[in-house]
């Protein structure tokens, strides 16, 4: 499109005469299988990353990369249409044993597809759960908390509405019959708005809890005045959000600490975990379940500090991409100059 102004080329057009004739698209050797499945094998090294992205109409797609190459030429291994375990590893075993043998250590999220190939295809790989999701995991319980307390407050409003209109109505009642409030005071108006009652920053309770949402997701050290006032409020009112928002905290800590081993890592887990059992959360015992079982997978982050970012940086350029583009019409050609570029 960049050509289309001072060459007066439509960018349609030029689109449609690289498609036919200035790439080699059409006689790419990997056309016939491109929709299923591209295999890269020179692109495989000893540290490797899997994730799944939505290419268009929101089919979803398995990627295997490179974190050496940093998201630039060669990070692309394999990409495989759909997320089934079968069609993955099918593919993947193209590539001959000795060579996804370089692998030694490749990081994922949680899903159990992924861990399933990873051990099929890369036996001899250390698998490390990337520790951003293990955290996200902890941020989900803390703000379903919120949300909990946050339908309570509107929940209350609302009946706080509906009670101030009927007694609109019935001092609007009182005005038709000539009565005076035998009280000896002058009645409220019938028509008088309600006004919900504000904390000491102005917010109403559930404003207050709508507006904290980003203030729990990063540490006090980054909060400005505002942020700091807002949480002293939150924190008086309700001390359950507070306890949840220290737990996350330690577990930041916990991965965040540069001196930390494995090992040591593990004690600080136990540590966390009692504070979890004294919580009685449900939602944040679920993770703590969660965590515990793949404790191993997860402690593996203090070998090398592997995380999961690479592939996530690699997803968000095959997105920028797909939306210069405004959308995948033909996949075969985006694929094709996908590989063209991360191939």
């Amino acid at each position: 499109m960049s050509l289309q102004k001072p060459y007066h080329i439509k960018g349609k057009d030029f689109e449609r005469a690289y498609k036919d004739h200035l790439s080699d698209f059409r006689t790419w050797k990997h056309l016939g299988h491109a929709s299923k499945y591209l295999i890269f094998p020179r692109n495989l090294g000893p540290n490797v990353t899997i994730d799944e992205t939505a290419l268009s109409d929101g089919e979803l797609y398995t990627i295997i990369s490179n974190k050496d190459a940093h998201g630039g030429k060669g990070a692309l291994i394999a990409i495989v249409k759909g997320t089934k375990v079968e069609d993955v590893v099918e593919a993947l075993n193209r590539i001959f044993w000795y060579e996804r043998s370089k692998v030694l250590e490749i990081t994922m999220d949680f899903s159990a597809s992924m861990h399933s190939i990873a051990t099929q295809c890369f036996p001899y790989a250390m698998i490390t759960l990337d520790r951003f999701h293990v955290q996200k995991d902890c941020y989900d319980a803390m703000q379903q908390l919120r949300i909990s307390h946050l339908k309570e407050a509107k929940k209350a409003e609302i009946e706080a509405r509906e009670q101030h209109r009927l007694r609109n109505k019935r001092n609007k009642a009182h005005r038709k019959q000539g009565k005076k409030d035998p009280r000896g005071r002058k009645p409220n108006r019938a028509n008088e708005r309600y006004e919900p009652p504000r904390l000491s920053n102005g917010d109403t309770l559930p404003e207050l809890l709508a507006r904290s949402r980003y203030l729990l997701m990063v540490s006090a050290e980054k909060w400005t005045q505002s942020q700091k006032t807002r949480a002293k409020i939150l924190f008086e009112l309700y001390p359950d959000i507070q306890t949840a928002y220290s737990l996350c905290h330690s577990l930041r800590m916990i991965f965040s600490n540069p001196k930390a081993t494995k090992e040591s890592a593990r004690e600080s887990m136990k540590k966390w975990y009692n504070k979890i059992a004294e919580f009685e959360n449900d939602a944040f015992n679920t993770v703590a379940a969660t965590i515990y079982q793949r404790e191993d997978e997860i402690l593996n982050y203090f070998i090398n500090r592997a995380t999961n970012a690479a592939a996530e940086s690699l997803n968000a350029k095959i997105k920028n991409f797909r939306a210069q583009l405004h959308g995948v019409v033909d996949v075969d050609f985006f694929l094709y100059r996908l590989s063209m570029i991360f191939g």
